[in-house]
């Protein structure tokens, strides 16, 4: 047995899946996550799946650490150097709203206080030559003085040092003689320009490394003890993987790990049964994630914000993640009453801890999976398997002292309206990332996981008009443990210099930089694999010349000339019109040149089933009272485990997963194609 392994940290559960690449065995394992100590979750989950790690080929990791670190404000306390007169960028942030008459609009507080942002004195220009030289002496003074003060990391971020980043490597060299603390260059994580986004990037990578470091050494430690011998992986943000040493260093480009190996699942799953445009929704337990593919390629840009709200900004951060849009709306999610009286489902959430009311662990607020189990649309005895104890009576109570009583209604009614709210939630997530970006949700194909994703998608393909769902044969509820394994290792390099595309000397320039940072990608794979066979892929963001803003545009690879530049520029023009609307008779300026470096990693293959004449009935469970839609109805039930390609029924119906449970409305019908997937469409 040679066993690949993907484990992934949610909100409520920590889920691990084996593959053995000998047999075709497939395992998974759920388990609580354990927020005090994540890496406690991780490793029950390894004792659960009684795995010989000696026999382990990979193993990769996604996680949540990162992100909830910062939004819980939990990181280390860090110490800025950075250029003197700019001290303050992190409180002057942007000038700019994207919403004017929004009076509640605000900046977010720096994570580094004022005193521990300390300047000097050095100047390199927007074209890379230095003004004034670095003063060294100043470095080492503001070493000592932030030592003095605690800092447990150290971030330098000089202005223009993504055009020369001569300065910074000297002052890292002057901390390094000073100190053994975790110290970030800002050149490092990005190339970019614009130096609040930049420098903003770089602080919120000194704060989350000490963190995420000791959590990946002691997961380390755990996996030698089990016996893996190799390098472990974590999941990128941008889509691929890297080894935990390239993330200890660089822990920023793991902030969304986790949601985006459900992506790329989707993908994997697309590309098997032929789909080349889908949404993949993730319904988590806490958060319910959207994110669009076109063409089989997921979205990836560099614009990502931590916190964004319409009232807030956000921090900006300037690394490649798979473009998803994530609400606060799971399984967990708390149902809760505001000021003025109305119904709300989430952002907040029970987690894991103490979790639902039905859980029995000492939760008082109504959830999402409190009114599931009220309306009998989970079944109590078959969670995880029957694995963990469901209490329907507790959620009966607490949906009807804080929910019912508040309106008058029944408790069924209560709770329908948090499962309605659940769902509408759910169907703006998929409306930003299509209609709001220039897509027809009716023109994609609607791939749905999590363990509250296939009861929030037959509401949403009513409401959106899509035409096809997909529950995948992978149980729903360890799909992004699963997509890790259909990941390949991926580097990505950012580099910002604005050239013309119409002039023949720049030109010669785009041909020059695109060479340049292919031959780093390179260097970085040798490095950290040994490997040369890396498939490259070309980005640029592009603009009208006189705009601020930038539309990410495919590029052709190998040299380009007068008529891959005019590909380009048409290229452009489409997809500019496409996300504003427009498209202008203007000069085309390249601002960021984007590499994309992707070694590919033995894929496994899903196994068609064997087709058999089976009715139904074979895998009817029995029946089950539900209040669905202002009705109480009995429906039948049917395992998930025990469909073949012969199934075919009309809705309304339950299939139960040990992860999930998928709901099928009356409009719509129900089969599985021949690798088990099971496809729910109107009739």
């Amino acid at each position: 047995m040679v066993y690949r392994i993907g484990i992934d940290i949610g909100g409520a559960f920590t889920d691990l899946v084996g593959y053995d690449d000998e047999t075709g065995e497939f395992i998974w394992v759920k388990d609580e996550t354990t927020p005090q100590d994540p890496s406690i979750g991780v490793v029950n989950t390894i004792s659960k799946s009684k795995i010989d790690f000696s026999k382990v080929l990979s193993i990769i990791h996604g996680q949540t650490l990162v992100i909830n670190t910062i939004i819980e404000r939990k990181g280390a306390r860090v110490g800025l150097l950075t250029t003197k007169g700019y001290r303050d960028v992190l409180e002057l942030q942007r000038s700019n709203r994207r919403d004017m008459y929004n009076f509640r609009y605000q900046k977010p507080d720096p994570i580094i206080p004022r005193y521990l942002r300390i300047e000097v004195e050095e100047r390199v220009m927007a074209d890379g030559s230095v003004l004034k030289p670095l003063n060294e002496e100043e470095v080492k003074n503001g070493v000592n003085k932030l030592l003095k003060e605690g800092v447990e990391s150290i971030c330098i971020s000089f202005i223009n040092s993504y055009a020369n980043p001569t300065h910074e490597l000297r002052a890292y060299e002057i901390v390094q003689e000073n100190t053994d603390i975790p110290i970030t260059m800002g050149h490092e994580i990005t190339r970019e320009w614009r130096e609040y986004e930049r420098t903003m990037t770089a602080v919120l990578n000194a704060y989350v490394k000490p963190k995420l470091t000791k959590y990946l050494e002691k997961l380390e430690e755990s996996f030698r003890e089990k016996g893996f011998r190799r390098h472990p992986f974590v999941m990128l943000s941008s889509g691929g993987v890297a080894t935990f040493d390239i993330a200890k260093r660089f822990p920023i480009y793991t902030i969304e790990s986790g949601p985006v190996a459900g992506v790329i699942g989707g993908i994997y799953i697309a590309k098997l049964v032929g789909e080349s445009n889908v949404i993949v929704l993730d319904g988590g337990s806490t958060t319910t994630k959207a994110s669009l593919v076109e063409g089989l390629t997921p979205r990836v840009h560099t614009e990502y914000y931590v916190e964004r709200t319409k009232f807030t900004a956000g921090y900006p951060v300037r690394v490649p993640v798979v473009d998803t849009f994530e609400i606060g709306n799971g399984g967990t999610s708390i149902a809760w009453i505001d000021q003025i009286g109305n119904l709300k489902v989430g952002p907040k959430a029970a987690g894991a801890y103490p979790g639902p009311a039905c859980y029995g662990k000492g939760g008082t607020e109504p959830t999402v999976t409190d009114a599931y189990v009220v309306n009998g649309l989970i079944n109590p005895e078959y969670l995880l398997g029957g694995a963990m104890k469901i209490h329907k009576q507790l959620s009966y109570d607490v949906i009807k002292r804080k929910v019912a009583d508040h309106y008058n209604i029944s408790v069924h009614e209560a709770a329908e309206g948090i499962v309605k709210l659940a769902n509408e939630n759910a169907a703006f997530a998929i409306r930003v990332v299509s209609v709001q970006r220039g897509y027809d949700p009716r023109d994609f194909t609607l791939i749905v996981h999590g363990g509250s994703g296939p009861m929030f998608a037959p509401f949403i393909s009513q409401e959106l008009e899509i035409k096809k769902i997909i529950v995948p044969v992978i149980p729903p509820g360890v799909f992004s443990a699963w997509g890790m394994l259909t990941t390949d290792i991926r580097h990505d390099y950012v580099y910002t210099e604005i050239v013309r595309l119409d002039k023949e000397s720049d030109l010669r320039r785009i041909n020059e930089i695109y060479s340049q940072l292919e031959t780093k990608i390179l260097e970085i794979f040798k490095e950290e694999l040994g490997v040369g066979e890396v498939v490259i892929h070309r980005y640029a963001d592009m603009r009208y010349y006189g705009q601020e803003h930038t539309v990410k545009v495919p590029l052709p690879s190998g040299k380009m000339g007068d008529e891959e530049v005019k590909l380009i520029a048409n290229r452009f023009h489409e997809y500019h019109e496409r996300e504003y609307a427009f498209r202008l008779d203007s000069p085309i300026e390249i601002v960021n040149f984007h590499v994309v470096g992707e070694y590919r990693v033995r894929k496994f293959e899903l196994k068609e089933i064997e087709q058999a004449s089976n009715s139904p009935d074979d895998a009817l469970i029995g029946d089950r009272k539900v209040y669905l839609n202002g009705d109480d109805l009995d429906l039948s039930v049917y395992n998930k485990q025990r469909l073949t390609p012969s199934f075919k029924i009309n809705g309304p119906a339950i299939i139960e997963d040990p992860t999930s449970t998928i709901l099928v409305l009356e409009t719509q019908r129900v089969s599985v194609d021949k690798y088990g997937n099971v496809i729910i469409t109107e009739r």
